[in-house]
């Protein structure tokens, strides 16, 4: 990110045909496709020792889960990267 970069987060939240959505979003670096397939592995991280234990979405994904929830993203490196939580009603 450049000097000109500035941080942004949006939320979303929108009824479907099945129950609800919760997006979340933001304007980062994205999510290089290699680690794609590894960030919902706990433990997995991508910050040097002691700086992230890398359960953040490990444990999200699980209490999602356990709540009847899904939970899924989508990312363009260089971009942005967004969560989507599903809850079917």
């Amino acid at each position: 990110m450049g000097g000109d970069y500035i941080p942004a987060i949006w939320i979303r939240t929108h009824s479907t045909a099945k129950g609800l959505e919760i997006q979340i979003k933001d304007n980062g670096i994205g999510i290089p496709s290699k680690l794609a397939p590894k960030i919902f592995t706990p433990f997995f991280t991508t910050k040097p020792p002691g700086q992230g234990a890398g359960l953040g979405l490990s444990l999200s994904q699980n209490i999602i889960s356990q709540n009847g929830g899904t939970l899924f993203f989508n990312s363009k490196e260089g971009e942005y990267t967004e969560f989507f939580i599903d809850f079917e009603i």
